[in-house]
């Protein structure tokens, strides 16, 4: 699979918020922060994201920092857009984050490209009035 298209779909996987059941001790919010989580994700997020992302110490960080997710449809978090940010000078250690950018952004017109001097890829959930809600680190996708 072309890895742009993996991180599409790890993208769209994260907009649609899939449902899966996760576990696992819970970390502070400031820990979860320097992880690159904020602690909002639903733990079928992480199961989710570890479908896509073979990283197996960054789907354990993932759920020690989800909410558990609830069969109420009121818990369940969506969102309506998405900012991947990066440091231009560290893109070409991403090339699957190149790629997207260059290839498959444009099929996503809620997902914007935010460039920030020495940050590492990451994806920044946006509500349906813009602001901020969620940050989730991104990792090369070929791992």
């Amino acid at each position: 699979m072309d890895r742009s298209l993996t991180l599409a779909a790890v993208i769209a996987v994260v907009l649609t918020c899939c449902s899966v059941i996760g576990s696992g001790e819970q970390l502070g919010a400031r820990e979860c922060e320097e992880l690159g989580f904020t602690g909002l994700a639903l733990c079928s997020d992480c199961n989710a994201l570890a479908e896509f992302v073979k990283d197996q110490e960054l789907v354990e960080d993932c759920h020690k920092c989800c909410t558990e997710d609830s069969d109420d449809s009121i818990s369940k978090l969506t969102f309506s857009g998405a900012i991947v940010e990066v440091c231009m000078r560290k893109l070409v250690f991403y090339p699957e984050v190149v790629g997207f950018l260059e290839e498959d952004k444009d099929d996503f017109p809620y997902v914007e490209a935010r460039y920030s001097y020495g940050s590492p890829p990451k994806l920044i959930m946006l509500d349906d009035k813009g602001e901020e809600k969620e940050t989730i680190r991104q990792v090369p996708l070929n791992s």
